[in-house]
């Protein structure tokens, strides 16, 4: 299980926080639990100042692209959090994310943009933030945004 107090001192250390967890925009569940697994839907990339939008390759470097990644890893943490009843230490490992990138047909760092999501993971979350993963590139997310993100933990 993962040391709920490391991730918020570690977050704090970093100048970050967790965001209230993110409503639905559609006909979804924000999260489900079936079988000892937390599910979550996808997290679309947005920060304090509203929405992170753009296409990786054209309007926006792969660090660019980085920040967008590590601000959909911070919604991701909220909703399980919200999952969890506020407890993240029920989370016993971080299972897979699955990251998609907004970007033109040249770009072809998506991995290294993922690792926004998977970096900061891994920071919090220590040896159970390593995951299986794919990063996968498309021509346009929802609302214009840069990257979405989702993820599966096992809970205890």
């Amino acid at each position: 299980m993962v040391d709920a107090a490391h991730i918020n001192d570690t977050l704090t250390a970093m100048g970050l926080s967790l965001p209230d967890a993110p409503k639905p925009a559609a006909n979804y569940e924000p999260f489900v639990i079936h079988d000892g697994l937390l599910y979550v839907s996808g997290q679309i990339s947005a920060g304090p100042d509203g929405l992170i939008l753009g296409r990786l390759g054209d309007d926006m470097t792969t660090e660019d692209g980085a920040r967008a990644a590590r601000a959909c890893a911070l919604s991701l943490l909220a909703q399980a959090r919200a999952a969890c009843d506020g407890d993240l230490g029920r989370i016993a490992r971080l299972i897979k994310l699955t990251g998609f990138v907004a970007c033109t047909p040249e770009f072809t760092e998506q991995p290294k943009v993922i690792n926004g999501a998977s970096d900061l993971m891994a920071e919090l979350l220590g040896e159970a933030g390593r995951h299986a993963r794919a990063a996968v590139g498309v021509a346009a997310l929802p609302l214009g945004v840069a990257v979405e993100i989702e993820a599966v933990f096992a809970l205890a």
